[in-house]
């Protein structure tokens, strides 16, 4: 399961709000080889299901992600950090023995 706090949930309905993405958009929850620790975290917003997606809905919002993704972030939260080391969407995953010091790329 992969589940989004509050701060990440509003902060998430502005973003599809501000970007004029039509009803039905859901957040799509990817990792890929890559970044200084190993694997990165990939994040858009899209509308199509593809084959062998996972679904997952928590507060309201639709988190879909691949199965071989899923093997990475399950019991991932999305989280909302509006601090000095930037703003926007952080991965809380509890998979990642080690992340580079942005938190874009973690290693298992």
């Amino acid at each position: 399961m992969i589940t989004v706090s509050e701060q990440a949930k509003a902060y998430i309905q502005q973003l599809l709000q501000q970007e004029g993405h039509p009803e039905g958009t859901f957040v799509r929850v990817s990792v890929k080889g890559g970044g200084c620790a190993g694997l990165e975290y990939q994040l858009k917003f899209d509308t199509q299901l593809q084959e062998g997606d996972q679904v997952f809905e928590d507060k309201g919002m639709k988190i879909v992600t691949d199965f071989r993704s899923l093997l990475y972030l399950y019991g991932t939260e999305l989280d909302y950090s509006g601090g000095l080391n930037g703003k926007g969407l952080i991965f809380k995953n509890p998979n990642a023995t080690k992340t580079c010091s942005c938190g874009e790329s973690f290693a298992v």
